[in-house]
């Protein structure tokens, strides 16, 4: 079944509204009166324009991880990866500050073999090891030496849908496919050997595609799984587009 008709399929059975159609679709998304996602008027999000369209270095070296986490919303997070391609619409994301945030693993400033990504100069790969068993990705920001980083936890695909099925041992299409930081990563193909990896190379890199999230679509709350953290587990670092799309992890 082609991309287009499982997302047809899909928004069939939760009764989900479309206005346009394109040549993915659909792009423009409601429930209620509310829109969610918006692609720019008359554009195809898999179209060549776009996928050469990496985000800067600029993007990436700013000092407010926490803006930089938001932004990163409707961003299209991209690998190539043993000679196949994936894209995932990036909907959940969590900042973590470095040294002084007790839920970073650079906080006070530790600085390992594992962690050194983190205080190079922003726009490489951070990829570490959960459990022993989840290989969970993170954007590096700041400048150098600022161990700043913005976990992705979750995303909607966009191409390579039947690629990331094989890879999560999966046979249809479901909320779950792209939900969880170690999901994601599983299912792009992404783990600890890409960690250090500039996000403008050929194997790993993040788009623009022009996606507008809507505000009133973006929930933001404490991060999960930071009980250590004292006080830090309560800040506001944790951003997801949540109530719009079934794809999207709620």
């Amino acid at each position: 079944m082609s991309l287009r008709k499982r997302f047809a399929r899909q928004l069939s059975n939760q009764r989900w509204q479309t206005i346009r159609k394109g040549p993915l679709w659909p792009l423009f998304l409601y429930r209620g009166q509310t829109p969610f996602l918006l692609y720019k008027k008359g554009s195809d999000p898999l179209s060549s324009s776009y996928m050469s369209n990496k985000l800067t270095p600029d993007f990436y070296q700013r000092e407010d991880v926490v803006q930089l986490s938001r932004e990163l919303l409707g961003k299209v997070l991209c690998t190539h990866i043993d000679g196949l391609e994936t894209r995932a619409i990036i909907a959940e994301t969590e900042a973590y500050a470095g040294v002084t945030d007790r839920a970073s693993h650079a906080y006070g400033g530790r600085r390992t073999q594992r962690t050194e990504p983190m205080f190079a100069t922003g726009g490489i790969a951070y990829v570490y090891l959960c459990y022993g068993i989840h290989h969970l990705f993170n954007v590096v920001t700041g400048p150098a030496d600022t161990p700043h980083a913005v976990l992705v936890r979750a995303g909607k695909p966009l191409q390579g849908l039947e690629t990331m099925l094989q890879r999560r041992d999966k046979t249809a299409l479901d909320k779950t496919l792209l939900a969880g930081p170690g999901s994601l990563a599983r299912a792009l193909g992404i783990s600890t050997a890409l960690s250090g990896e500039s996000l403008r190379s050929d194997a790993l890199w993040i788009e623009d595609h022009g996606i507008a999230v809507d505000e009133a679509a973006i929930t933001v709350g404490a991060r999960v799984g930071i009980d250590y953290a004292g006080d830090d587990a309560a800040l506001p670092y944790r951003f997801r587009v949540s109530g719009s799309d079934p794809f999207f992890a709620v």
